[in-house]
C-alpha cells in the first residue's frame, strides 16, 4: 500500500500543469494521495478539481474571514478504490472528518462536540485551529490517517506563533487521546517545520534551540515519544534530502532547501503478539519511505538563472512528494464512502430534487406557455381590430368627399400599399385581404428598420480600421467604378426600346460630364493616397524615435545598476514587502541562485539599498 504526500502549492495549478486531475493522482500510482495548500474555498470546489474517475476525495477549506486567509491553505485527501460502496479495501476510509476537534459538522463523533481529551481548550480556540482548513482525518480500520498542513509562523509575528503554539498543542492532546484507545496513527503532510540541523540547508549554531522544532523531536521515538520520524528512521544519515525551496532566490538549483514535508507513524503492529519485542507498526509495517525528486521544478540540464535561464518557465511546485510504502495491511469489512466524501457536497453533485418539486416545474411551464400563446393570439386580434378600423375611416373619407367608392378609394389603398385591384364593394373579401396586407406591410417595415441599421453599422466598422494597401485597392477601384458605370450607362439606354418613351427626342449621356467627374475623382483619390502615406511616415518616425528613446533609457538603467562583488555581474533589484520602516524600499542582490557559501557558482551575498529610497505614503 503507497501513501503520498504533497505540498502542492494551488491544487489548480498542479491540474494545469497535468492537464487533468486523473492524470495528476495516476501519476503517483499510489493508494492514497494526501495534498496541502490546495487554496480552494468551499464554493470553488467544483467536479473537474475533485472528482476522478477510481478515487474518492475529502477536502478541508477554509472558511476563516480573517485578512489574508481566504482561500488560503487548505487540504485534500484523495483514496484510490475499485468502488466506492460496499468495498473491503482500507484505502477506501470507514469515517472521515474535516478537522481534529470534533466541532465541524463533519466530525466523527457525529455529534459536534469537542473530541475527548480536548475539553480543558476554550471553544474559541479549537474553532480557530480547524477553520483554517488545515487537516483532514480519515479512518481506514487498521489505522487513522492525518493529512495536515502547518501553520507558518515569522519570528516577529507573536499572533501567528501562538497560534501555531495553540494548534499543534491541541494536536498533540488528539493523538494522545486515539493511542490510550490503541489506536495507530499515521501523520503526513507539510508541518512546517524542520526538527535538526540536518533537515536544515543554513541552519546555525541555535537552530535547534526553536521551540516548534524542541516540541517535533519531543514526541519522536529518539526522545521518548510515540511517534517515528520515518524517512529520518529508514535514511538517518542522509544529507541534503530536502523537500521545500525558496522560490524568490532559485534556491532549488543548488538544492539549498529544508526537509519540512513528512511521515510520522505511531502504535503497535496488526500481529496479534503484541508483547514481542521489537514489534511496532514502524518495524512491521513500514516498507520504505523516500523523497520524489522527479517532481521538482528544477530539473538536471536546465540553463541556469543567470545565463540566460531566467525565461525558462519552471512548472511544479516550491515542494516535492513523500511516499511511504506499508506491507501487511489485511481487508477490513464490507463498508461505503463516508458521507464526507466530495460526491455529495451539493455543488458537484447537484441539489436533489423531490418529484413534487419537478411536477410543480411542469405544471408552471405549461401554464407560462398558455399564457404566451394567449398573449400572442390577443395581440393578433388587436392588430385586426386596427385594421378594420383604419378601412372604416378610409371609406368614411371616400363617402364624405363626395366621390364614389369606385373612383377614389382605389387610389387611396395604393397610397397605403394596398392592393387596388380589388373589389372593393364585396366588403368581407376586402376586408380581410386589407387587413392581411397592412399586417405584411407592417411586419415588412418593423424587420427592414433594424436591418437598414445593421447595415448602417457594418458600412461603419468595415471603414473604420483601413491599411495603406486598401487604399491605393480603393483608388483603382474608383476608376474601374467609373468606367464601368459609363458603360452601364449607355448599355442601359440603348437596352430601352423606343417606345416606352412619350416624347420622339433620344437621350444623349453628357461624355465630358462624365469625364471631369472621373478626373475629379482620380485627383481626390491621388490626393488622399498622398496624405495617408505622409501620416504613416510620421508615424513611423515617432514610433522609432521611441524606441531610440527606450533603449537610452535601458543603457542609462544598466549603466546605473551595480555589480555584484563575488562576481562583478550586473545584480537585481527587489523591493521590500514586508511590512516595517523599509516598506517598499529598492535595493539590489546577486542575481545568481542561493546556495551553499562554500560554492563560488551560487549566490555571493552581495546587498546595496538603492540610491532613490522609493517610500509608501
Amino acid at each position: 500500500m503507497k501513501i503520498v504526500t504533497y505540498n502542492v502549492n494551488g491544487l489548480r495549478s498542479r491540474i494545469s500543469q497535468f492537464g487533468s486531475l486523473h492524470k495528476l493522482l495516476t501519476s503517483f500510482d499510489a493508494d492514497i494521495i494526501c495534498f496541502q495548500e490546495t487554496k480552494l474555498r468551499r464554493q470553488e470546489l467544483t467536479a473537474d478539481l475533485a472528482m476522478a474517475d477510481g478515487y474518492e476525495s475529502y477536502f478541508s477549506c477554509t472558511r476563516t474571514v480573517d485578512k489574508g486567509r481566504t482561500g488560503y491553505a487548505g487540504v485534500a485527501t484523495f483514496c484510490r478504490v475499485k468502488s466506492a460502496f460496499s468495498s473491503h479495501e482500507v484505502a477506501l476510509p470507514i469515517a472521515a472528518e474535516e478537522g481534529f476537534t470534533g466541532l465541524l459538522e463533519n466530525s466523527l463523533n457525529g455529534k459536534g462536540e469537542a473530541h475527548e481529551g480536548l475539553e480543558e481548550f476554550p471553544k474559541d480556540d479549537l474553532l480557530k485551529v480547524d477553520n483554517e482548513g488545515r487537516c483532514v482525518v480519515t479512518d481506514h480500520g487498521h489505522f487513522v490517517l492525518y493529512n495536515l498542513y502547518g501553520p507558518r509562523a515569522e519570528c516577529d509575528d507573536a499572533q501567528r506563533i501562538q497560534f501555531k503554539l495553540t494548534f499543534y498543542k491541541i494536536l498533540q492532546k488528539r493523538w494522545e487521546s486515539l493511542l490510550l484507545q490503541g489506536r495507530r496513527i499515521i501523520v503526513v503532510g507539510d508541518l512546517n517545520i524542520a526538527p535538526t540541523a540536518l533537515d536544515r540547508c543554513d541552519a546555525g549554531p541555535d537552530f535547534e534551540k526553536n521551540e516548534f522544532r524542541r516540541w517535533l523531536r519531543s514526541i519522536l521515538v529518539e526522545c521518548g515519544g510515540p511517534f517515528n520520524d520515518v524517512f529520518r528512521t529508514k535514511h538517518p544519515d542522509r544529507k541534503e534530502a530536502f523537500t521545500c525551496w525558496p522560490q524568490n532566490t532559485g534556491a532549488e538549483e543548488f538544492n539549498y532547501g529544508s526537509r519540512i514535508d513528512h511521515v510520522l507513524c505511531a502504535g503497535s503492529c496488526l500481529h496479534q503478539e503484541h508483547d514481542l519485542q521489537g514489534h511496532s507498526f514502524m518495524n512491521c509495517h513500514v516498507m520504505e519511505c523516500d523523497i520524489l525528486t522527479q517532481y521538482r521544478r528544477w530539473k538536471p540540464g536546465n540553463t541556469l538563472r543567470w545565463k540566460g535561464g531566467r525565461s525558462i518557465k519552471l512548472e511544479g511546485s516550491d515542494h516535492a512528494p513523500v511516499l511511504t510504502r506499508l506491507l501487511g495491511i489485511p481487508d477490513i469489512a464490507h463498508h461505503n464512502t463516508p458521507t464526507m466524501s466530495a460526491r455529495y457536497i451539493p455543488m458537484i453533485r447537484g441539489l436533489q430534487q423531490t418529484l413534487v418539486s419537478v411536477l410543480m416545474k411542469r405544471q408552471v411551464a405549461e401554464q407560462s406557455k398558455s399564457f404566451e400563446m394567449s398573449s400572442s393570439i390577443s395581440d393578433e386580434n388587436t392588430r385586426i381590430e386596427m385594421c378594420n378600423e383604419r378601412m372604416k375611416r378610409s371609406f368614411e373619407n371616400c363617402s364624405t368627399s363626395g366621390v364614389s367608392h369606385d373612383e377614389s378609394c382605389p387610389s387611396n389603398l395604393e397610397s397605403e400599399g394596398l392592393a387596388s385591384d380589388t373589389d372593393i364593394r364585396s366588403k368581407g373579401f376586402a376586408n380581410d385581404a386589407v387587413c392581411k396586407t397592412l399586417l405584411m406591410s407592417g411586419s415588412e417595415h418593423s424587420q427592414s428598420a433594424p436591418s437598414n441599421g445593421t447595415k448602417k453599422k457594418a458600412r461603419k466598422s468595415q471603414w473604420s480600421q483601413l491599411s495603406l494597401r486598401s487604399f491605393f485597392q480603393k483608388s483603382s477601384n474608383l476608376r474601374d467604378g467609373a468606367d464601368s458605370s459609363n458603360n452601364d450607362i449607355s448599355i442601359s439606354q440603348e437596352d430601352i426600346p423606343l417606345s416606352d418613351y412619350h416624347s420622339n427626342d433620344t437621350p444623349v449621356v453628357d461624355v465630358q460630364s462624365s469625364s471631369s467627374q472621373q478626373d475629379e475623382l482620380n485627383s481626390s483619390a491621388s490626393t488622399q493616397d498622398q496624405c495617408e502615406l505622409n501620416s504613416c511616415s510620421l508615424e513611423e518616425e515617432k514610433t522609432n524615435g521611441a524606441l531610440l528613446e527606450w533603449r537610452r533609457i535601458q543603457q542609462v538603467m544598466q549603466k546605473s545598476i551595480p555589480l555584484c562583488k563575488g562576481h562583478s555581474e550586473p545584480s537585481v533589484a527587489r523591493v521590500v514587502k514586508k511590512q516595517g520602516p523599509n516598506f517598499g524600499r529598492r535595493f539590489y542582490v546577486c542575481a545568481r541562485a542561493e546556495g551553499p557559501a562554500s560554492n563560488s557558482e551560487a549566490n555571493c551575498g552581495y546587498f546595496k539599498w538603492a540610491d532613490s529610497k522609493s517610500r509608501r505614503k
